[in-house]
């Protein structure tokens, strides 16, 4: 009852729900990203349970602030700079990051010998686009549960303010998916910010640390100087993005 009493804990909790809010817009972005390659009709399904995969890792992550800890301990060292099991899980997931939106931008610009229109992919799809989700989630819930256990020192009020958060971040999912598939130079741009969230993550993992206030502020310029563009330009159809195929990683039989 003193908790929910207290000014200073709600203040706290709805700054760090702000914050888990904004630190969580490259993880809507990437999820929206990989559910729009399955069917429509998996969609909401696979941002639901994506959301939700990443609130549960994240509040396992609280419950197990020891581990956590013991994960900020170097494991080795590369040229005198000590390398911490978060290090490891940075870099790895920022390659995966830098890879996986690499490919993204050539499989939704290179056109291939198949049709441009190829069927979204199926339930076995939905299942490997969720363990895409779920491998990202961990390394970006690392920067979500830091932020909550520098702000606030009661496990109940972080977890409440995940809660909350990730609510938000489902209800807001579906628009947002929908207007990155809808704005090709708006998906595009998406993937360009994976890059650069990517990049700072393997640097973050090499003790090279780039303000995040750097990162999210280029993201809102960039997003605010596109609408602009799709504002002046005249009404038309956009140019249709190729969707990723799970036969691109096929080869082409040219016979």
């Amino acid at each position: 009852m003193e908790l929910l009493l207290s000014p200073e804990i709600w203040a706290a909790f709805l700054t760090l729900t702000v914050l888990e809010i904004v630190l969580g817009i490259d993880n809507v972005i990437f999820i929206s990203i990989l559910t729009n390659r399955v069917d429509a009709q998996y969609r909401a399904r696979a941002r639901t349970l994506g959301l939700s995969l990443a609130m549960l890792m994240r509040i396992g992550l609280l419950l197990s602030l020891a581990w956590i800890m013991g994960l900020t301990r170097d494991l080795f060292a590369i040229f005198g700079q000590g390398i911490s099991g978060r290090d490891v899980l940075l870099i790895l997931g920022g390659v995966f990051l830098l890879g996986k939106a690499t490919r993204e931008i050539h499989n939704s610009l290179e056109f291939s010998q198949r049709t441009e229109d190829a069927p979204s992919l199926g339930s076995a799809g939905f299942y490997s686009v969720l363990m895409q989700i779920a491998v990202i989630d961990i390394v970006f819930s690392f920067d979500s549960v830091i932020t909550a256990v520098g702000l606030v020192d009661q496990v109940p009020v972080m977890i409440a303010a995940i809660v909350v958060a990730i609510i938000v971040m489902i209800v807001a999912s579906g628009t947002i998916s929908r207007y990155i598939e809808a704005h090709p130079t708006m998906k595009i741009l998406a993937l360009a910010f994976l890059l650069l969230i990517g990049l700072a993550l393997v640097l973050d993992g090499l003790d090279i640390h780039v303000p995040k206030g750097y990162i999210y502020f280029s993201m809102l310029f960039a997003v605010l100087v596109e609408l602009l563009n799709l504002g002046q330009r005249p009404p038309s159809a956009p140019i249709k993005l190729r969707r990723a195929q799970l036969g691109d990683l096929m080869p082409v039989d040219t016979a």
